[in-house]
């Protein structure tokens, strides 16, 4: 049977570790699920910022090859049919 879980151990300042069961507390959350959601969080913010990544690069790419407008992408799909 396939685990549904794995126990990870993480070392933290004792600071940030007293912030942390705060927020915990606060939340009205385990410190377990608190961190699945701050590490889901931190997955779509990345997740997102490649996007953006590449959405800059194809403007890039767009504008190398003179594609501005919305008018330039119809042209180019469409010149071919």
């Amino acid at each position: 049977m396939k685990r549904r879980r794995v126990a990870v151990t993480i070392s933290i300042p004792p600071e940030i570790a007293e912030d942390y069961a705060k927020i915990a507390q606060k939340e009205a959350k385990n410190k377990s699920q608190l961190f699945r959601d701050m590490f889901l969080s931190y997955k779509a913010r990345a997740l997102e910022q490649d996007f953006f990544d590449l959405q800059r690069e194809g403007a890039k790419f767009a504008k190398k090859k003179g594609i501005f407008t919305e008018k330039d992408v119809e042209r180019i799909v469409f010149e071919d049919r």
